[in-house]
């Protein structure tokens, strides 16, 4: 939250002001679904009725098929590889996270070894629905970005797939680093954010969430901008290899204006 909106919740908060106009004001400044009221001892129905589609929202995105043709259609004239974890289809995967880690070992023979700076995987995860909105844009903004000499392996688009599914393709590629965009576990408020996380010389099984950076929500308007992911990614990117690290070891010292793009 910035000074002027911090100001202007703190002015909402000591105005002689009716109730429907304070909690008016305070919604502005949050997503969070605060002063609904009440009927009898339920929710307004309007309000009941928001809650079941925000509910089947969130459903709906756990569920709904990845199309990895999509995401690769809008990335026009980047070249893609398609892959699939070991988990052969989506209640496997919701019920065994261990097979939605590893990838597929035919899969895994097909991928084009080198010499990488860095590979970015679009994986499914719990939302596919952020994947098809916002991995492409997200991807080319921070390919712009990147310094001249970069070698950027192909996109791989990975199904069934979790975050740590990443270090086995990265592994497997040759890459020093790795970006997985993958869809967040969808709430009440957002079915459609997007998380980024970032490894510095991931290996499948040795690699944990204290070596990851992590990028979230992010899904422009209401959440991080593309331009805002891109300019934090390409930053934490120069300073990991830099490093020969990234998680906590990794801090993040942008500029936070840049959250809004």
């Amino acid at each position: 939250m910035t000074d002027r909106q911090l100001a202007s919740l703190v002015r909402a908060l000591v105005a002689p002001e009716s109730d429907a106009a304070l909690w008016a004001t305070l919604r502005r400044h949050t997503q969070a679904r605060i002063g609904l009221g009440r009927a009898g001892s339920a929710l307004p129905t309007r309000h009941r009725l928001e809650l079941q589609a925000a509910h089947a929202a969130a459903r709906d995105a756990v569920h709904s098929p990845f199309r990895p043709e999509a995401v690769a259609g809008a990335l026009t004239g980047v070249p893609t590889v398609r892959v699939r974890s070991a988990a052969a289809d989506r209640l496997t995967y919701l019920q065994r996270p261990d097979l939605g880690r590893r990838l597929d070992d035919v899969d895994r023979a097909h991928l084009p070894r080198d010499e990488w700076d860095v590979v970015f995987v679009v994986a499914d995860g719990l939302s596919s629905r952020a994947v098809h909105e916002h991995a492409a844009p997200v991807i080319r903004e921070t390919t712009a970005l990147l310094p001249s000499g970069w070698r950027v392996a192909p996109v791989v688009l990975a199904e069934q797939a979790r975050v740590a599914l990443g270090d086995d393709v990265a592994h497997a590629l040759g890459a020093e680093l790795v970006v997985v965009l993958i869809g967040e576990r969808p709430g009440m408020s957002a079915a459609d954010s997007l998380g980024a996380y970032l490894t510095h010389t991931p290996r499948p099984g040795r690699t944990t969430d204290a070596d990851r950076n992590c990028l979230s929500n992010i899904r422009p308007p209401l959440g991080l901008s593309y331009a805002g992911a891109a300019a934090k990614l390409v930053a934490l990117m120069g300073r990991a290899r830099e490093l020969g690290a990234t998680g906590v070891t990794l801090k993040d010292d942008s500029d936070p204006a840049l959250s809004a793009g």
